[in-house]
């Protein structure tokens, strides 16, 4: 559903629907009811001041009825945030699409505690492009090759490609040279497929029985030095993965369950106590390049990052 408010800020207006009935007369009784022990002096303000609208923009006041609205919008109010010390860099712009190289650490889209800290809402705001939508998105953790929308009118003929999964896609990723103890020896290159589900576990997926929703190609490209290690053998390595499937934290669950965890992961192969941010030690995950077959020019179109994984160092 189209929201009557603008993008204002590089961030969407929030929509609301409003229940069919209850103990409340009014739509400002109800959000009294969500939100009034955080703000209501913020919430009366804002329904004299014609700031939450409903279809059509129309602007509710104190007395519009419950039932006179499904949806309504309005802007939150925006906590501050504290700049990233990390960048974007912008590989492809054209009339259709923006190709992005996301640094680690920022989220492609706005959530929880980040939302002017955002790749979606830093470009809108840039660019000064307020229909910019994601095609795909990156981990939060994950950097690299990232699509976006720059064009409403052609949008659908993009999202039909990642439907269609037709859209190939490779990452890096910098993990140990051979499997930790109790795993065996791994074959490269290696296909994993398993089912994968989002866990009990806060924001975690893992490995559960039944047919396999998950794939995986694995190919080792080089080991290197990666710290301490014994002389003539390399403690690290360099492989290049391609999903064929796109579930949540698919290529870092894979990898751990190889013995083979990505550097610097604090999900898996075990979840680590959250901590603040280290930017010096950021996941080795990198997503490198993204082709397919462009739907506007007809041509086969390849995007590369050109960022490096900091373990990435030759021997």
């Amino acid at each position: 559903m189209q929201s009557p408010l603008p993008v204002r800020d590089g961030v969407n207006a929030t929509r609301l629907r409003l229940p069919d009935g209850g103990p409340w007369d009014t739509a400002m009784d109800y959000m009294m009811h969500r939100w009034g022990h955080i703000d209501p002096q913020g919430i009366e303000d804002r329904f004299d001041a014609g700031e939450i609208v409903g279809e059509g923009g129309a602007p509710l006041d104190r007395q519009t009825p419950l039932e006179e609205h499904t949806f309504i919008w309005y802007y939150r109010t925006l906590p501050p945030e504290t700049r990233m010390p990390v960048e974007i860099d912008i590989l492809h712009q054209d009339e259709h699409l923006l190709v992005v190289d996301k640094p680690h650490f920022l989220p492609t889209t706005p959530g929880g505690t980040y939302i002017q800290e955002s790749a979606l809402v830093r470009l809108r705001n840039q660019l000064d492009l307020p229909d910019l939508i994601p095609m795909h998105r990156l981990d939060r953790m994950t950097a690299g090759v990232l699509l976006l929308s720059t064009n409403p009118e052609t949008r659908g003929k993009y999202q039909v490609l990642f439907e269609k999964r037709q859209v190939q896609k490779e990452y890096e990723c910098v993990s140990a040279a051979a499997p930790a103890a109790g795993f065996p020896a791994v074959g490269f290159p290696a296909v994993v497929r398993n089912r994968m589900t989002k866990s009990r576990s806060y924001l975690l997926a893992e490995v559960v029985d039944g047919e396999p929703n998950a794939e995986t190609r694995i190919e080792l490209l080089r080991t290197f030095d990666g710290g301490t290690h014994d002389a003539g053998v390399a403690r690290r390595a360099l492989y290049r993965l391609e999903p064929h499937t796109g579930k949540t934290h698919q290529l870092r669950v894979h990898m751990a369950s190889l013995g083979l965890g990505i550097v610097n992961d604090a999900f898996y192969p075990e979840l680590l106590d959250k901590a603040p941010d280290d930017y010096s030690k950021p996941l080795q995950l990198l997503a490198r390049g993204i082709r397919f077959v462009d739907p506007i020019s007809k041509q086969a179109v390849e995007y590369r990052s050109r960022l490096e994984l900091s373990e990435d160092r030759p021997a």
